[in-house]
């Protein structure tokens, strides 16, 4: 009689158990993995691996993924180094020369996520409806960049997760003026790929 109903007990607990396992991991395997999303940035000064976040940044996330897999920065620098600022590419080539880019975005700066240390954020022009292409990451935290009542800030889309080395390394260069723009390193900081992992 025990053994019966150990059994039954066993049954209607281990039975539902492995279903619902059974089904967590069919709905890992087959639907859209979270709004997570990685992209490794390889420079000729090392590896940087970003986390974007769509689920508070979705334009933002879909247009940098947009470039990213039409390959739009590979062969792209960082043009723009500032220490204990932030560190800016992916509008120019090696030359200086500016790259034909897809139309502006919707700022999305009002998202919850800030402008700290490592994160990654949409340059723009004083028109905050402006981004394009062009990226930075902050070396410091810049709360100053934060969207607040009178400020429409700069849209955060995402942060660094690894290669924390290689943008100090970055922001770390000396940098001069070129090609009629200041604060470029004097050393070239080539985007050579920049893929989705």
């Amino acid at each position: 009689m025990k053994v019966a109903i150990k059994k039954s007990i066993l049954k209607k607990i281990l039975y539902p158990f492995l279903i619902v396992l059974a089904l967590g991991i069919i709905i890992f395997l087959f639907l859209p993995q979270s709004a997570q999303h990685k992209v490794l940035i390889e420079t000729n000064y090392g590896k940087i691996t970003l986390q974007l976040d769509s689920s508070k940044a979705p334009i933002t996330v879909k247009n940098f993924e947009d470039y990213v897999k039409s390959g739009f920065y590979d062969g792209t620098v960082f043009h723009r180094i500032i220490k204990g600022f932030m560190v800016q590419g992916g509008g120019f080539a090696i030359d200086g020369t500016q790259k034909q880019t897809n139309v502006p975005i919707v700022l999305e700066s009002n998202n919850g996520l800030k402008n700290i240390r490592y994160s990654i954020a949409m340059a723009r022009t004083n028109d905050p409806n402006s981004a394009t292409s062009q990226f930075f990451i902050n070396a410091v935290d810049n709360s100053f960049l934060d969207y607040n009542a009178g400020n429409p800030g700069y849209a955060v889309f995402g942060r660094v997760i690894d290669g924390f080395e290689t943008v100090d390394k970055i922001e770390n260069l000396q940098t001069e003026t070129k090609n009629g723009m200041s604060d470029w390193p004097t050393e070239e900081v080539i985007i050579q790929k920049v893929s989705l992992i």
